[in-house]
């Protein structure tokens, strides 16, 4: 078993603790197809990023704010399908609540609808896309999450499924857990750790400190 002791956790969202992986997949495919270009590329780029960012990124040409409207729009219509995963809810409930944060790269109105969706909590400290100028890879969206629990940000950790995610941690000089659901182990070597899954992460406090087991 093996194990780390931290401050605090930091939380992606899609790929971690909800799985709306199929409901991204029929939005970014569909946007590729209407917009001619590949859909299968635009799905694995659109995984861990802010939707504006990868509408410049591979149509630089479109009004991305316009882009990114109806992008939020349709993927709130296909997150019916969102769900937790195991675990997720029970890990949760046995943190403090302000020992944890989600940093997603989802609006924060797509990000609300996918926790109601997957009846997992609103938590009480929240960094979305909608109010990050820049998203991941650069540190800043993982920076403001261990601004917003207080702690000094090697002091935390994070838990990722996305490679545009650990680069976010690493660049922001917090270590990483992955979860090789939305993308393939290989792509995710620059974790501290790969987790078979998240039920595997067990979190107990320890005086001052949450220790993880895995």
């Amino acid at each position: 078993m093996s194990s780390l002791q931290v401050k605090g956790i930091l939380f992606d969202l899609d790929g971690v603790l909800v799985e709306s992986t199929a409901g991204v997949a029929r939005v970014w495919r569909e946007w590729a197809v209407t917009h001619d270009l590949d859909p299968v590329a635009a799905e694995h780029t659109a995984h861990g990023r802010r939707a504006i960012e990868t509408v410049r990124l591979l149509a630089p040409k479109l009004d991305a704010d316009v882009e990114l409207r109806e992008l939020e729009r349709r993927e709130i219509e296909e997150s019916y399908d969102a769900f937790a995963y195991p675990g997720a809810r029970e890990l949760l409930a046995s943190l403090p609540p302000e020992r944890w944060a989600i940093v997603t790269s989802g609006t924060r109105c797509l990000a609300r609808h996918r926790l109601n969706i997957a009846g997992l909590p609103i938590p009480e400290r929240f960094v979305t896309g909608t109010e990050m100028e820049v998203g991941k890879p650069h540190p800043a969206p993982y920076l403001r999450g261990a601004k917003l629990l207080g702690l000094w940000p090697p002091s935390c950790v994070v838990i990722e499924d996305a490679p545009s995610g650990l680069r976010s941690a690493a660049a922001a000089g917090i270590p990483a857990l992955a979860l090789p659901t939305t993308y393939p182990a290989a792509e995710l070597t620059s974790a501290l750790a790969i987790l078979p899954a998240l039920s595997a992460l067990h979190v107990q406090m320890a005086g001052d400190s949450l220790l993880l087991e895995w």
